[in-house]
């Protein structure tokens, strides 16, 4: 059995809204949400910018009891699932809980709280170390609680692919639907990893831009002058039905997920290999799996890091893909306004594929000044464009060679 997947609802938190559609409007307007990192002290790091959630609450937002018991990655997808599931109209009761499922992701997990145990541990002993600790810890606590927190009992996974998890979470919960083995799946991916010791890894790998004193154009997407991401923390979360299922019940529909590619470069730890073979498979497979000519996308949202061989690896796929010409869709990277979410990344870009489909307006690349001649397709830098968009394809790339392709489709 194969049944159609709709996304029905949709949830988000970045460092650019606290909403999906404040997230979109922000995007269209070209708006930057990366700036001096606030909440410690940077000084001796060589990275000291990222793309922070601003005036985050989670006292208020989930209640002083829980908010102490769960690190700020599963507090992030706790509140995108529950605008997700506002945003669909969906019901959870007794009747339906055993067939919604829950597939969220984390690239890196509770970090903040790891961390801060370590600390604990060295000045005060293990005694003093939280009794709550691996549950805040552990990366399929952000299913888990979503999971608890709406009282859904339906298939349940957390999927770990760094930057591609978010994407990878969708695609799996679709075809867990698609099989039949639930009705309705809460997808998406959550991140919250911007502390001392990730951003000093991060910065260690050489893999962070280190434009701080010019943090507003330092995520620069295909730029020549390109020289690292921006890390970045949030959430995105989608609720997927069958088209069936939403159509019983009256539910919004907006967009139709209509491919999924998946692969593995097999090549290094950090870096893909230039020509984009592995990301190139990925984009074919969704392209196959959608049953889908290249020519019928619209839209490219890239994966598009900011990193010299990320975006020239990329590049070389899409051309690969689209006829090997270099000619292809309008294509665009939104990192280079709310930087890197890791984890959270493939869900939320797929959002902002499926506003660009709902609007009829693709979003910019900013920061795109000097152009590389090995990075030569339509980056959409000169603002918001208007053009009609009823196919959009979102890539997600991941340390360790994972890459995972989403089409999305106008119902």
């Amino acid at each position: 059995m194969s049944r159609r997947v709709v996304v029905t609802g949709i949830g988000a938190i970045t460092p650019l809204g606290a909403t999906a559609e404040d997230s979109w409007r922000a995007t269209l307007e070209g708006q930057n949400g990366i700036g001096p990192i606030t909440s410690f002290d940077t000084t001796g790091f060589s990275c000291r910018i990222a793309g922070e959630v601003k005036d985050w609450d989670p006292n208020a937002l989930l209640g002083r009891r829980l908010a102490r018991r769960t690190d700020r990655f599963a507090q992030f997808a706790i509140i995108a699932a529950r605008d997700a599931v506002a945003d669909a109209g969906l019901e959870i009761t007794d009747d339906n809980r055993a067939g919604i499922g829950c597939f969220i992701g984390s690239g890196i997990g509770g970090l903040l709280v790891l961390e801060q145990q370590v600390n604990t541990l060295r000045d005060r002993g293990p005694s003093r170390i939280s009794p709550f600790m691996i549950p805040e810890v552990i990366a399929n606590m952000a299913a888990g609680l979503v999971a608890i927190d709406l009282g859904i009992g339906g298939p349940n996974i957390a999927i770990v692919t760094a930057c591609a998890t978010g994407a990878h979470s969708i695609g799996e919960a679709a075809a867990t639907i698609k099989r039949g083995a639930a009705d309705v799946m809460l997808a998406g991916g959550t991140e919250a990893a911007i502390g001392p010791i990730g951003l000093a890894g991060f910065c260690a790998g050489r893999a962070l831009s280190t434009r701080n004193d010019d943090f507003e154009h330092a995520s620069r997407p295909f730029d020549k002058d390109r020289d690292g991401f921006v890390a970045a923390e949030g959430a995105g979360v989608f609720v997927l039905e069958s088209y069936e299922h939403a159509s019983a019940r009256g539910a919004p529909i907006h967009a139709e997920i209509l491919g999924y590619g998946l692969s593995s470069d097999a090549f290094h730890i950090t870096q893909p290999p230039a020509a984009g073979d592995g990301a190139a498979r990925s984009m074919q497979g969704a392209l196959d799996d959608a049953q889908l000519d290249a020519s019928a996308v619209d839209y490219i949202n890239a994966h598009g890091t900011s990193t010299p061989a990320g975006d020239l690896a990329e590049t070389n796929a899409v051309k690969q893909v689209f006829n090997g010409n270099g000619s292809t869709a309008p294509v665009s990277s939104t990192k280079s306004m709310m930087g890197h979410l890791i984890g959270a990344a493939g869900s939320v870009e797929a959002m902002l594929c499926i506003k660009a489909i709902h609007d009829g307006v693709i979003p910019p690349t900013i920061n795109y000044e000097t152009p590389d001649p090995e990075c030569d397709l339509d980056y959409v830098t000169d603002g918001a464009r208007e053009l009609p968009v009823t196919c959009a394809m979102s890539n997600s790339f991941g340390f360790g060679g994972h890459n995972a392709t989403l089409i999305v489709g106008a119902v």
